[in-house]
């Protein structure tokens, strides 16, 4: 039975990643802007769990040398979908070992897993599933509204995750990839994901649709561009500002004016599953053996320092890492006041940039797992 799906939050609408090429210097800010190291990839602890049997392609084929020992069912597999040609004269089993009612359930599982195949947007019921296939089948990931959570933010290219049965493995978001192994992820939905679709607009990722600074309201949204992707993903979006037309190329999530080009990513409305709802936003850092996230500021040598409390009366910090990261979980795209020896400071969670407010120099800010 299908189970119901509770819609948690939004991705923010404007999160950080700087995008045009006189600011790629500062680019390398954004990827460690919600992610644990210098690669780039959360880190959260999780593991697998297994499907069930599937019909033995060796036997189907031709014959299977493994015989009883084999792991796959050895029956006819269009048997299985009720649609064997050959009927009663097929040469290959058409019932399980098992029995006709164990026959009849193997056949259910090898249709749904079969339309699943078929329908990449088809789950077993949840909201979504995220799986990692070795070769040989696909593996459900257990506890994966983690990787949802950090999915649906835009600025987050990728996790990594522990305890799999391959050991740890850093995901690729916008590949879609595995990196270092020879491994496969997908993500499957059950059909009604909403999908948010966000471009660069100065250093962070604004979502379309919304209101500009001044005000005025996006001529176009999420749900136009995502309809048009829907009905060719190879294509293209255009519209227009006043008399400029302006193109989504799908195909490079670009978006190309005249005169420069912009990122644009496409990321889901985050869905918790009910089976995960007791899991909060701050799961990462309240799960056994995660990290701790610990904020940092780049000093003047390039070294990396802790935001903590300093002794002495002059130099010290109004706030610490941990004060950062509760205010970071309700907002992340949000900004946060504090003072340094007597001065005050502005955090910007979108450029992931510390500024002082009275001479108007900035620092870069991280977030990291250690």
């Amino acid at each position: 039975m299908a189970s119901a799906c509770k819609k948690d939050h939004a991705p923010s609408s404007s999160l950080g990643i700087p995008e045009s090429d006189e600011e790629r210097a500062s680019e390398s800010r954004s990827d460690v802007s919600d992610e644990s190291d210098s690669d780039g990839y959360s880190d959260v602890e999780t593991d697998c769990q297994f499907h069930e049997k599937e019909p033995c392609k060796f036997y189907n084929s031709g014959g299977c040398r493994d015989g009883d020992r084999c792991a796959y069912l050895h029956v006819c597999k269009y048997a299985l979908k009720g649609n064997c040609r050959y009927g009663s004269k097929c040469k290959l089993k058409h019932s399980t070992s098992e029995g006709a009612s164990s026959g009849a359930s193997n056949r259910m599982r090898y249709e749904e897993e079969e339309e699943r195949k078929a329908d990449p947007k088809l789950t077993d019921g949840r909201c979504y599933q995220w799986q990692l296939n070795d070769g040989n089948t696909w593996k459900d990931i257990k506890n994966d509204h983690i990787i949802e959570a950090q999915y649906s933010l835009p600025h987050t290219k990728g996790i990594k995750i522990y305890n799999t049965p391959y050991g740890a493995v850093s995901i690729d978001f916008n590949r879609m990839k595995v990196y270092g192994k020879s491994l496969r992820v997908r993500r499957l939905d059950d059909g009604n994901t909403v999908w948010i679709w966000y471009c660069i607009l100065r250093r962070k990722w604004s979502k379309y649709g919304d209101k500009d600074s001044k005000g005025n309201m996006s001529s176009v949204k999420s749900s136009d561009i995502e309809r048009k992707f829907q009905s060719n993903p190879a294509s293209s979006f255009t519209f227009s500002i006043g008399a400029e037309t302006i193109e989504i190329r799908f195909r490079e999530m670009r978006q190309v004016s005249t005169n420069r080009k912009r990122k644009v990513t496409r990321r889901p409305f985050y869905q918790r599953q009910q089976a995960g709802a007791a899991v909060t936003a701050s799961a990462f850092q309240n799960m056994s053996l995660a990290p701790k996230p610990q904020w940092q500021f780049e000093g003047d040598g390039g070294a990396w320092h802790e935001f903590k409390h300093r002794r002495g009366t002059q130099s010290e910090c109004s706030l610490t890492s941990e004060d950062i990261e509760r205010k970071y979980q309700q907002d992340t795209s949000g900004s946060m006041a504090f003072r340094v020896k007597g001065q005050s400071y502005k955090l910007d969670f979108g450029v992931m940039i510390q500024t002082n407010l009275k001479t108007q120099h900035t620092r870069r800010i991280r977030r990291v797992l250690v």
